[in-house]
């Protein structure tokens, strides 16, 4: 049997004190927690030992003293996890050898870098090195402060007018070198979500609410964002920029102590990193023209994982790959798949113990379950 790995890349955005670094070890945390590993059939493990026992101390801080992570000011850094099956979570020992790990490489892009001017030619340099890893992503989550919503509650649009603007400028003095001879990129994050982080803070605010807070308050600086996203990329009709949504809280902080039990969308990263993508890219690619290089990358994204949910893991070279899938209606029937039937393709993958298609169906549950729970919004034209 094949290997087949799927990685899935997210470049998370917000200022700082936001809770990017609160969000990454809450994830980590509490992936370690027993009660992760008495529910699902994986294990999450950091590839950088030291990373990962960083992220793990600032989640008992948090769990047992009621401390905060330090802020990790200026600091850039991609961290790397594996997904991996396991040890007697079923299935044989070749079952066992054979399945396939996936893969999180989550991507931080300081908050400082949106509101200062680099203090150095190295700064500079390093700054732009960050933006070009994770233009490798296929989604990126820009975080709304909830403290910052609640600082600002009735005048709400003077954060969020400012939050946008000041992302749209970073762009814009990237621009430049990052579009090497003003040649678009085909590799760049195609989809662009805003999350609610804090959301314990304001607990009023639903996901829909948050939406039609961002669209009310600070519509045309989302546009303007969009509008200069596009300039990066080729093929910008295959981009979606504030059309998601989703609410997260790390935990619930109170007098005295912080309760990591109390989450809401962290456990949403993975399957928003590796499910959101294929459904969308598959479309996007079968409505581009021929021969576009942008297709043929958007069929490769996505098609690991539809082929594996179709029990077919070899896969043929990436022009042919793009004639079998959009030329068949095979897309259209696993794009929109049933709530019915991802649960019957999830409940006979865990019976004859398939791991890789038993996970990736199990994030697209927790999706749809989330957009029932008023966490995730979807965009419609999805």
């Amino acid at each position: 049997m094949n290997r087949v790995a799927r990685t899935q890349q997210i470049a998370v955005f917000g200022e700082s004190g936001s809770g990017k670094t609160v969000l990454l070890s809450a994830f980590y945390g509490a992936a370690l927690e027993p009660i992760a590993n008495a529910t699902r059939p994986y294990d999450i493990v950091a590839d950088d030992a030291g990373q990962g026992v960083r992220l793990h101390q600032n989640y008992l801080g948090m769990k047992n003293s009621g401390s905060r992570p330090a802020a990790n000011r200026f600091a850039s850094t991609s961290y790397s996890f594996a997904l991996k099956k396991r040890q007697g979570a079923g299935g044989s020992k070749e079952q066992g050898k054979a399945a396939p790990d996936l893969r999180l490489i989550w991507h931080d892009y300081p908050g400082e870098w949106f509101e200062q001017e680099p203090s150095s030619a190295e700064e500079a340099r390093r700054r732009l090195e960050t933006f070009e890893a994770l233009l490798t992503s296929d989604v990126a989550l820009i975080l709304i402060d909830g403290q910052r919503l609640l600082d600002n509650e009735g005048e709400e649009e003077r954060y969020l007018k400012a939050l946008f603007a000041n992302l749209r400028n970073a762009f814009l003095k990237l621009e430049g070198s990052v579009l090497k001879g003003g040649k678009r990129r085909v590799t760049f994050p195609r989809i662009w979500m805003i999350g609610l982080s804090k959301s314990d803070l304001v607990p009023e605010l639903d996901v829909v609410g948050l939406r039609d807070l961002v669209i009310e308050k600070a519509g045309g600086e989302v546009s303007q964002l969009r509008d200069t996203i596009a300039t990066f990329v080729e093929d910008p009709e295959a981009l979606s920029v504030g059309e998601d949504f989703v609410i997260t809280s790390s935990a619930r902080f109170e007098p005295g102590g912080i309760d990591v039990s109390k989450r809401i969308g962290v456990d949403l990263v993975l399957p928003i990193a590796a499910m959101l993508p294929y459904s969308r890219f598959i479309k996007w690619a079968r409505a581009l023209r021929d021969g576009s290089k942008v297709a043929e990358h958007l069929v490769q994204v996505a098609s690991p994982v539809l082929l594996v949910l179709i029990n077919k893991v070899k896969l043929p070279g990436p022009l042919r790959l793009i004639q079998v899938l959009i030329s068949t209606k095979m897309i259209k029937e696993f794009v929109d798949l049933s709530q019915d039937r991802i649960r019957e393709v999830h409940q006979e993958a865990k019976a004859r113990h398939d791991f890789l298609t038993a996970t990736l169906t199990g994030f697209q549950l927790d999706l749809n379950a989330a957009v029932e729970a008023g966490v995730l919004y979807r965009s419609p034209k999805a």
